[in-house]
């Protein structure tokens, strides 16, 4: 077998992990946790059902890239819940170890070109990085609505985490915008998020 396509179908086999990252949102019937790989997949449906409402010069494919490939980190680093400030103290680290480990499964090109997507992602100062940040925070707090905020209630979560997490989303399209600020309103509202 030629060695590019081998490293290839060899991460693609390695990435299957990710399906077997939990994350803290609930499905929408509260049946269960999402996983990564559900959380990505979703979000790139929410990437190009709404582009329409970002700016017309972004570039959806690369969007779609890096929302596909920003959680694979998370098969070595693990998932740190976006409220979990103990989590977030060596998250950057333990996430670019991982990237250079399972990006670094690829052919070289692919390699560099996937990590620099997610230090994109991560950086958040592109257009498509904005956009990406925007729907990495939509798609688990439309969940967490749906299931009746059930992810705030567990982890005693507060308004001003929420509003702090969703700056980003604050400015963006302003449907969206309003949108989340909405979802907060009712939670506070219900003595969900203090």
């Amino acid at each position: 077998m030629e060695e590019r396509f081998k490293k290839q179908m060899d991460f693609l086999l390695e990435i299957d992990k990710v399906k077997s990252i939990f994350r803290q949102t609930y499905l929408a019937d509260k049946s269960r946790f999402e996983n990564d790989a559900e959380h990505s997949w979703h979000a790139c449906i929410m990437a190009v059902v709404l582009s329409e409402y970002f700016d017309k010069d972004v570039d959806l494919l690369k969007v779609i890239k890096m929302m596909l490939m920003h959680d694979v980190v998370e098969i070595y680093a693990g998932d740190t819940y976006c409220y979990d400030a103990k989590g977030y103290e060596d998250k950057d680290e333990r996430e670019r170890q991982s990237a250079e480990k399972i990006y670094g499964m690829l052919p070289e090109d692919q390699k560099d070109e996937y990590i620099k997507l997610w230090r994109e992602f991560e950086e958040g100062k592109s257009k498509e990085a904005v956009f990406c940040a925007i729907l990495d925070r939509v798609q688990p707090t439309m969940l967490n609505d749906a299931a009746g905020c059930i992810s705030w209630k567990e982890h005693g979560i507060k308004k001003e985490q929420v509003l702090k997490r969703n700056e980003v989303t604050f400015s963006g399209p302003e449907n969206i915008s309003q949108y989340m600020k909405d979802i907060i309103e009712r939670a506070s509202e219900k003595g969900i998020l203090k």
